[in-house]
């Protein structure tokens, strides 16, 4: 799947091509689920620019699946990789298609406690949610804000920094409350009159905030609370968010990528997962030819969750 011009989900089309032998260094992955997230659609949107050299565009950077081939004695960050592996491969390029050739270096191993639709979801999100506690210093007894906490970054923020031993207040619409409340969660609606509910849930303060929206009521509302503004974090309000001093993440205009910090995370998050402190909510799953269908209801910005594609 591959977006063949610039614009909306229509743009994008389903292609057949080569795959190749996997060289040294790099394994063969039969895809089982591709994780999609916000930034695939951003890729050829132009948000990003407009750059026709770039076309056709490979899209998705996370995807689940078996090992297929190997060149040689093929390390990966958890050690050697084999031919029958049921593995995460994150950071890659091209994750929406059926196989795929990844860096060895991009592979771990999948949580045998997960589905593939599942892990093909979990490593995109829990690296940026892990950057982001890391930034912000959340630790046992903090109170942290966590906006957004029913989406896909949000849930991980949710989950790591209950795991962390911290308070977590999550923003979120009221169907997804619920599902927040058992994650550890306290979760208050957004909108009108959200400081204040904030205000009277933790009359002691807040100590960080994780933004995963972007939108100036959650910058406000950040702002208003945290006065020390390296301990609020920001993965979508990049302008703002340079503007008021507050710590940005992400490959937006001005963001920490962190790139060193989220390859660690892998293993620990695929322990975490594995030992059932950590889960991905799948919110829905589509064929990967209904991946322009799959961008729209991201760009609906009421998902819950991730939504999988499935070779």
């Amino acid at each position: 799947m591959v977006a063949t011009g610039f614009g909306g989900p229509e743009v994008l089309s389903v292609i057949d091509e080569p795959v190749g032998d996997p060289k040294p260094g790099q394994v063969l992955v039969e895809v089982r689920a591709a994780g999609t997230n916000p930034v695939d659609y951003k890729m050829y949107s132009g948000a990003y620019g407009k750059d026709a050299s770039q076309l056709p565009i490979h899209l998705g950077y996370e995807a689940a699946g078996v090992v297929s081939a190997v060149s040689g004695d093929t390390e990966g960050p958890a050690g050697p990789v084999h031919i029958g592996d049921e593995v995460i491969a994150y950071p890659i390029h091209g994750a929406y298609a059926a196989q795929v050739i990844v860096p060895a270096s991009s592979v771990v191993r999948k949580p045998s406690t997960f589905s593939f639709e599942e892990a093909g979801g979990l490593l995109l999100t829990g690296t940026t949610a892990a950057h982001a506690l890391h930034v912000t210093g959340v630790g046992p007894g903090d109170t942290v804000v966590v906006h957004g906490a029913a989406g896909g970054v949000g849930l991980m923020a949710v989950q790591l920094a209950t795991n962390a031993g911290a308070r977590v207040i999550g923003t979120a619409s009221a169907p997804g409350h619920a599902y927040l409340r058992g994650l550890g969660a306290e979760p208050v609606a957004y909108g009108d009159g959200l400081l204040e509910r904030i205000r009277d849930i933790a009359p002691g303060g807040v100590d960080g905030v994780i933004d995963t929206v972007g939108t100036d009521e959650a910058i406000d509302v950040s702002v208003a609370l945290v006065a020390d503004r390296n301990r609020i974090v920001t993965i979508a309000a990049f302008q703002r968010g340079v503007q008021l001093g507050i710590k940005v993440i992400g490959v937006g205009p001005g963001g920490d990528p962190g790139t060193e910090i989220r390859a660690a995370a892998r293993l620990e998050l695929v322990q975490q997962a594995e030992a059932g402190k950590l889960h991905v909510r799948v919110a829905g799953t589509y064929p990967l030819s209904e991946a322009a269908a799959a961008h729209r209801q991201l760009l609906s910005g009421h998902t819950h969750g991730k939504i999988v594609l499935i070779p």
